[in-house]
C-alpha cells in the first residue's frame, strides 16, 4: 500500500467523544428524552441580551472580525466586572478556548499538568493538545491536607496546577484553607495555576471565593458566559491572567494563531449580560439549585454546593452490568448520563448527571428514571 503522512499521536490518542458514543442514537428514539450527559441549560439568555438583540444599524461592522484582544465593548465591561485592567484580560472562544490558548502558551513538550480530579472533561484533552503530559490527582473526593493531596504528583517536570471551584463534577466550593495552600505549594514548586472557575456565579452553599486573590502573581482565571449566562453556543468566555500583564500578552498570541477571535455579535451580547443580566442570573440560580437539591435527594447523595452537576458512585450498577450495559439501559429508558472516566481515571464507578440541560421537571422525570435503574 502506499505511504501517507502520519497523525501526531498526541492527537490520535485522544477520545473522538468524551462524554457517550450512545448521545446520536437518542436523537432517533420516540417519546421525551433526558440528555442528561452534556452540561448546558434550558434557559434562554437573559432579554435584551441574545445575538437577535444585537443589530447591525446599531452596530456596523458586525461581520466583521472583532479585535483579536476582545470586542471594546466587552472589554469595558470585563473591567468593571472583573476589577482588573484590559491588558490582562483575552476574550476567547469560550472557556475552551481560554484553556486552550492557556496551555498552548505554558507548556513545552513533556511538561506535565497537575489535574484536580474529577475534572472538566475537556482539560485532559487540552493538555494532551499542546503535547503535555495530564496527571489526575485524585482530590474533590479525598481526605488529608492539600499537601497529602497534591505532594505525591508533583515532580521536576509539573508546570501546572488546573484547580476548577465550584467543580465539575462534584459541585465542590474550595474552602479558604484549601485555596491558601494551593497557592502556597504552587509558589513552593515555582507552578502556575490554571483556575477554571467556569460556576463562579452558581454557588449555593457558601461564596465562590477567586484563587487569584491567593496567588495574583501566577494564577490565568478561565470565566466562561456559557455556563453563568446561558451562552453555551455564543463561544465567548476569557482569561484574567496574573498581575504582569506580560503574561496575558503571551496567552494571546496562541489565541491569534488558534480562533483568533471570538464572534463579533455573541461578544456584544455578552457586553449586555455583564449590564443587564442581574434579574435572569437570580433567577437562574434559584432554579438550578431548587432542582440540584431534588435530584440530589433523590439519587441518595449531598446536595451541590455549586455548579449543574451530581456525581454519583454507581459502583452496585457498575459491578452488575458494567458500565456499557448501565449507559445501555440508561438509554433505553431515554436517558443519558455521562461516565465518572471522562472526568478521571479513577473513577469509573461514577456517573456525571446535568440537572440544567433540560427544563427541571424533565430533568427531575429522567433522574427518577436513573434512581429506578440504580435502585434507589
Amino acid at each position: 500500500m502506499p505511504a501517507h503522512p502520519r497523525f501526531g499521536a498526541a492527537v490520535s490518542a485522544l477520545p473522538g467523544s468524551v462524554f457517550s458514543e450512545l448521545a446520536h442514537r437518542l436523537a432517533a428514539m420516540d417519546g421525551e428524552k433526558y440528555p442528561l450527559h452534556v452540561g448546558d441549560t434550558w434557559m434562554t439568555p437573559a432579554a435584551e441580551c441574545t445575538v437577535e438583540d444585537v443589530l447591525a444599524e446599531d452596530h456596523p461592522g458586525l461581520n466583521r472580525y472583532a479585535n483579536p484582544h476582545g470586542h471594546p465593548l466587552l472589554l469595558d465591561a470585563l473591567e468593571r466586572d472583573a476589577g482588573v485592567s484590559r491588558d490582562r484580560i483575552l476574550v476567547t472562544a469560550g472557556c475552551t478556548g481560554a484553556l486552550g490558548a492557556v496551555a498552548g502558551a505554558l507548556l513545552d513538550p513533556g511538561d506535565s499538568v497537575a489535574i484536580l480530579a474529577p475534572f472538566w472533561p475537556l482539560i485532559r484533552g487540552i493538555v494532551r493538545s499542546s503535547r503535555g503530559v495530564p496527571v489526575e490527582v485524585p482530590f474533590y473526593t479525598s481526605k488529608g491536607s492539600v499537601r497529602d493531596r497534591l505532594e505525591p504528583h508533583l515532580g521536576r517536570g509539573t508546570a501546572a496546577l488546573y484547580v476548577n471551584s465550584p467543580n465539575n463534577p462534584t459541585g465542590r466550593v474550595l474552602r479558604v484553607g484549601e485555596l491558601r495552600e494551593i497557592a502556597a505549594m504552587a509558589r513552593e514548586h515555582d507552578l502556575w495555576i490554571w483556575a477554571d472557575e467556569t460556576y463562579e456565579r452558581h454557588a449555593y452553599a457558601r461564596p465562590h471565593l477567586r484563587l487569584a486573590d491567593f496567588a495574583p502573581e501566577r494564577t490565568f482565571t478561565a470565566r466562561s458566559f456559557s455556563k453563568t449566562w446561558g451562552m453555551a453556543g455564543y463561544r465567548v468566555g476569557c482569561v484574567v491572567g496574573p498581575t504582569d500583564p506580560a503574561y496575558t500578552a503571551q496567552v494571546r498570541k496562541v489565541a491569534t494563531h488558534t480562533f483568533y477571535s471570538a464572534p463579533t455579535p455573541s461578544q456584544i451580547a455578552a457586553a449586555r449580560v455583564l449590564d443587564r443580566g442581574g434579574e435572569w442570573l437570580a433567577r437562574s440560580r434559584e432554579s438550578y439549585e431548587a432542582v440540584g437539591r431534588a435530584a440530589a435527594e433523590r439519587l441518595g447523595v449531598d446536595a451541590p454546593e455549586a455548579g449543574t452537576f451530581l456525581f454519583v458512585d454507581a459502583a452496585e450498577a457498575v459491578a452488575e452490568h458494567g458500565m456499557s450495559g448501565l449507559l445501555e439501559e440508561c438509554l433505553a429508558n431515554n436517558l443519558l448520563i455521562a461516565p465518572g472516566s471522562a472526568c478521571g481515571e479513577a473513577f469509573g464507578d461514577h456517573v456525571r448527571v446535568c440537572f440544567t440541560s433540560v427544563a427541571p421537571d424533565v430533568a427531575l422525570r429522567g433522574i427518577e428514571r436513573l434512581a429506578r435503574i440504580l435502585s434507589r
